[in-house]
């Protein structure tokens, strides 16, 4: 590869926020880009090379990543769920350890390497927290995976060139597939089948989060935030929250979604989408054939459980995002634009009809 330019290594490459990162750098004149996952490259596209590799694996690493001498930005998206906080610790943080023990001997030009986060940082996971979460606040009782790994990386930095960023996201929206965190698409497929059955739009957690006032990260607005920490002299041994920039409440939003998709809107219902949209795949399967859509496998299509959780909060859930704009990043994105917007790039793809 050529020295002349940034080389970006995203790690993590088929997930919602890695895949959105590397269409955003694959426009950049400047970057050329490796991508790295667990399985293998559905599509090919100009500038970047995928490697497909295990990231739990020490060997495995070093013996893929030993060649890329010229990377000099890696971005770390990856993630693996696990039932358990305490059991998403482990993998998690052996994954990013793994990564840099591997690429940081190697890679000469080394300048930067982005974590991923997320508001789990300030306790947003466990229930009531301080809104607007800030990055100054004080951190709570682990364990916390996030915390792990960015304290991994402080301590690995001291002394070297490189510097590091901390990218703490609210929940992301954009378009892929097989991911156990996209909520776009849990509320397009969920849509989608009331829409099939003939039934209203029922929002189905808690009673309580309807009306609390949360908030959105575009992928697309997280891509472009992450390079911008990564390569400005501002974001150097920084955490930045990222987010849309507004607020809404579910109570609002969700009548909008309905009618993107003609739908009623009945009262809320909690319920399990885990459980209730369990038995639902010989429908999709008809749905899929009935409507011409990619023939994707239900299991593919959503995380019933991630969709559970978001919609179990019954509390507000937002941070402040002005620290990134007093640093430089000024981007911002309407939600519910972003929801339309990514609900009919769907449909387009043939992915929901």
């Amino acid at each position: 590869m050529s020295t002349r330019k940034n080389v970006a290594l995203v790690v993590g490459a088929q997930g919602v926020i890695g895949g959105n990162l590397i269409e955003h750098l694959a426009t950049l004149e400047d970057w050329e880009v490796i991508g790295l996952s667990r399985r293998p490259a559905t599509s090919s596209r100009p500038k970047v090379k995928h490697i497909s590799v295990d990231l739990l694996d020490p060997k495995d690493c070093r013996a893929k990543l030993s060649e890329l001498t010229d990377v000099t930005h890696v971005f770390y998206a990856a993630y693996q769920d696990r039932p358990t906080w305490a059991e998403l610790v482990p993998p998690n943080l052996a994954m990013l350890v793994n990564v840099v023990d591997a690429i940081e001997p190697v890679a000469r030009r080394l300048q930067h390497i982005s974590l991923m986060q997320g508001y789990k940082v300030y306790g947003a996971h466990l229930g009531p927290f301080k809104t607007p979460a800030r990055e100054s606040d004080a951190g709570h009782m682990p364990p916390e995976f996030n915390v792990d790994q960015q304290s991994f990386l402080e301590d690995r930095q001291k002394g070297k060139t490189w510097t590091w960023s901390a990218i703490r996201p609210s929940v992301v929206c954009g378009f892929g597939l097989g991911n156990p965190m996209n909520l776009a698409m849990v509320m397009a497929v969920y849509a989608s089948i009331s829409k099939e059955l003939g039934l209203p739009l029922r929002f189905p957690g808690k009673v309580g989060a309807y009306d609390k006032l949360l908030e959105m990260t575009d992928a697309g607005l997280l891509a472009k935030a992450t390079v911008w920490a990564a390569t400005s002299e501002a974001g150097a041994n920084q955490a930045f929250n990222i987010n849309n920039g507004d607020l809404f409440r579910w109570n609002e939003m969700w009548p909008k979604i309905a009618r993107f998709f003609d739908l009623e809107v009945a009262p809320p219902l909690t319920m399990s989408l885990d459980v209730v949209m369990a038995d639902k795949a010989a429908l999709w399967k008809r749905m899929i054939e009935k409507h011409g859509l990619e023939p994707l496998p239900y299991e593919s299509v959503s995380s019933w459980r991630f969709g559970d959780f978001v919609f179990s909060w019954d509390y507000d859930m937002f941070a402040d995002g002005s620290k990134a704009r007093r640093a430089g990043f000024h981007e911002y994105v309407d939600t519910e634009a972003m929801f339309l917007r990514i609900f009919g790039d769907l449909r387009q793809r043939r992915i929901i009809p």
